[in-house]
C-alpha cells in the first residue's frame, strides 16, 4: 500500500499501548508520521519504532489534526476527555476502554462483525472490546450457525495484567516476598495475589456483579448482534503474568454435532484447534500469539445439547492490542 497515514497513540506507554506499537512495526501497518502520548507523569519517555526511539508526548497539548487515526489504549477517562476533541478535528478513533456508547462507536472483532464498519461515516468511531468480549467473539462467531444457543456461561481466569503494569509488577514483588519467606504486604490487591485465586476481579455492585462482568455481557451481545442472549459471567483473577484462560459452556436447544463444531474450529480465522487429549495453556500457548486457542471441545456429561469449550488467549497482545490494529486494517482498506 502505497498510502501512510499519520497515527497517534494515546497510553503509549502502558502495556497494552507498547504492544499495540510493536504490532503496528510487525504488521507494517502503512505509519506516515506516529504520535505517542500519555499522561504527563510518563511525557519524556521513549518507545521504539522501526529502529528508532520515538519520545512520548503529553496528550494534553496534541493536536488532533496532525493525525487520521487515534487509539485510545488508556483508560475511560481519558477516552471521555479527548475523544470529542479528536473527531471535531477530523479525526478517526479506535477506543479500547469501553468508554463511548455503542450507538456512538460499535464494538467490532473482525473475525465476527467485521460487517458493522460498512455502516459508519467520517471520522469513524469504533470501539475494540474488552480482551475477553473479544476472545470469546472469535469462538462464537464460527459457531452460531451450528447451534440454537440459548445460553452462555463463562468463567473467566484472567491475568493480572488485565489490571495494568502496577499489577504486573506487585504480583512479582508478592511472588519474590513468599519464596524468600519475607512478610507480605499487598498494595495494589486487598490481599495475597500470589500462588492464589481471587474470586473477583474489581469490586462488585450491589448485586455482586463487577464493571469488568457487566461489560463482557454487554459487549459480547453487541458483537454477536445477540441482544436477549442469556449469559453468565465470573471473572477471578489468577495468579498469571498474561494471557486469559476462559471454561465456555454453551447451551443449545437440540444436541450438538461435536463432528461439525470442530470442523468449524478448525477452519475459523484467529483460532487455533488443540487435538482432542491435549489442551492449550496460557503460558505453553497463547502468550505471545495472535490467535485464541481452543481445547476439551466436549458434549455435556448427561446433556447432548451441553458444549463445553477451553479457551486461552493472550490477553494484551490478541485481546487488545491486535483486535484494534485489524479494525485499523480494515478502515484503511476500506473506509479511510
Amino acid at each position: 500500500m502505497s498510502q501512510s497515514f499519520d497515527i497517534a497513540v494515546i497510553g503509549a506507554t502502558g502495556t497494552v499501548g507498547e504492544t499495540l506499537v510493536q504490532i503496528l512495526e510487525e504488521r507494517d501497518f502503512p505509519v506516515g508520521n506516529l504520535h505517542l502520548l500519555a499522561s504527563s507523569e510518563s511525557a519524556g519517555h521513549s518507545v521504539p519504532f522501526r529502529g528508532k526511539n520515538v519520545r512520548v508526548r503529553e496528550v494534553d497539548e496534541f493536536d488532533f489534526s496532525k493525525v487520521q487515526l487515534v487509539f485510545f489504549a488508556a483508560g475511560p477517562a481519558v477516552t471521555l476527555s479527548f475523544a470529542s476533541r479528536a473527531t471535531a478535528a477530523g479525526c478517526s478513533l479506535i477506543d479500547l476502554s469501553g468508554a463511548l456508547p455503542a450507538n456512538q462507536a460499535p464494538q467490532v472483532v473482525p473475525e465476527a462483525n467485521a460487517q458493522v464498519l460498512a455502516g459508519l461515516k467520517k471520522p469513524f468511531q469504533v470501539s475494540s472490546p474488552s480482551p475477553s468480549a473479544t476472545t470469546l467473539a472469535v469462538v462464537l462467531a464460527p459457531l452460531l450457525g451450528l447451534l440454537d444457543l440459548q445460553r452462555v456461561n463463562v468463567t473467566a481466569s484472567l491475568a493480572v495484567s488485565a489490571q495494568g503494569r502496577e499489577a504486573v509488577t506487585e504480583l512479582a514483588r508478592q511472588t519474590a516476598e513468599l519464596l524468600n519467606v519475607r512478610p507480605l504486604e499487598p498494595t495494589f490487591f486487598d490481599r495475597q495475589m500470589a500462588f492464589n485465586l481471587l474470586a473477583q476481579v474489581g469490586k462488585p455492585d450491589e448485586n455482586g456483579h463487577t464493571l469488568l462482568e457487566k461489560r463482557l455481557v454487554r459487549e459480547l451481545r453487541q458483537v454477536m448482534a445477540l441482544p436477549l442472549l442469556k449469559i453468565s459471567v465470573t471473572c477471578i483473577q489468577a495468579p498469571v503474568f498474561f494471557g486469559d484462560s476462559f471454561n465456555l459452556t454453551l447451551q443449545s436447544a437440540s444436541a450438538v454435532d461435536l463432528v461439525k463444531i470442530n470442523a468449524a474450529l478448525e477452519d475459523a480465522p484467529g483460532v487455533e484447534l488443540v487435538e482432542a487429549g491435549d489442551y492449550p495453556t496460557a503460558v505453553g500457548d497463547a502468550v505471545g500469539q495472535d490467535v485464541v486457542y481452543v481445547g476439551r471441545v466436549r458434549a455435556g456429561i448427561d446433556d447432548p445439547s451441553e458444549l463445553n469449550l477451553w479457551l486461552t488467549s493472550d490477553n494484551v497482545r490478541k485481546g487488545a492490542a491486535l483486535n484494534a490494529v485489524q479494525v485499523a486494517e480494515l478502515l484503511i482498506k476500506d473506509l479511510l
